[in-house]
Formats: C-alpha cells, structure tokens, sequence
C-alpha cells in the first residue's frame, strides 16, 4: 500500500518533501534491476547490455511517474478534462506510430502487431543483430 498521500505531505517542510522525494524516486528505480533479469535473464551488473537496459528501464519508470503526477494536477486543476486528455492520447499515438512507421520504412502498427513489407523492411532490418 502507497505510504504516502497528498495530504501528509502538505504537512511536511519543503525540506522534508525533497527528502521523501529523494527517496521514493530511488526507492521506484530499483525495479530496474526486475526489469533487466526479466528481459536478460541474471547479468553482473558491470555487464554492458544489462547497464543499458537499466538506465533506459530507470528512465521509463520516473518518467510514468512524472506524467501521472502532472496529469493529475491538471485534471484536478481543471486544466483540462480526463475525455480531452484521452483525445489527446489517441492524436499522440497516432502520429508517433506514424513517425515510426517513417523511421522504419516496411514496417507498419496494425491492431494485430506489426506488419512487414516485404523486401522493405528486409533492407530495414539489415545489418540489425540476431
């Protein structure tokens, strides 16, 4: 169960919010580690590939986390309204997977997966490790 609430924190010191802070984000970071194993299998740590898939897993995880909170600022400032963000999602993902798509000519995102072009996306994907 979350330990903390918006509420006890409004009771705390900026100096004490910065701490807690500090040490949840930390604390969140370390399924990093989960993260790594489940897509690598066990790795030492000094292990490159293992590093990468750490550091890119760490920043996906604060990053949720900051989205989530300034979204739900804004929802509960009125900023906008929970149907005008999930608009907004759809645009998004619409034209990122339309990037995508561009970045990797022969490639396409279906609601089945993705679909390959062939033999563009065979000139894509050469020289792409096994």
């Amino acid at each position: 169960m979350a330990e903390w609430t918006r509420e006890e924190l409004a009771k705390r010191t900026d100096d004490q919010v910065s701490v807690i802070a500090g040490r949840i984000t930390n604390r969140l970071a370390k399924w990093r580690s989960v993260f790594a194993g489940w897509q690598l299998g066990t790795r030492l740590d000094s292990d490159p590939e293992c590093q990468a898939i750490r550091d890119h897993r760490e920043v996906s995880m604060l990053m949720r986390a900051e989205i989530n909170a300034l979204t739900k600022l804004c929802l509960d400032a009125g900023v906008f309204t929970a149907r005008d963000f999930t608009e907004q999602v759809i645009v998004e993902c619409d034209l990122l997977s339309d990037d995508y798509a561009e970045r990797f000519p022969g490639m396409s995102a279906t609601d089945d997966g993705i679909t390959y072009e062939l033999p563009l996306a065979g000139e894509t994907m050469k020289g792409w490790l096994p």
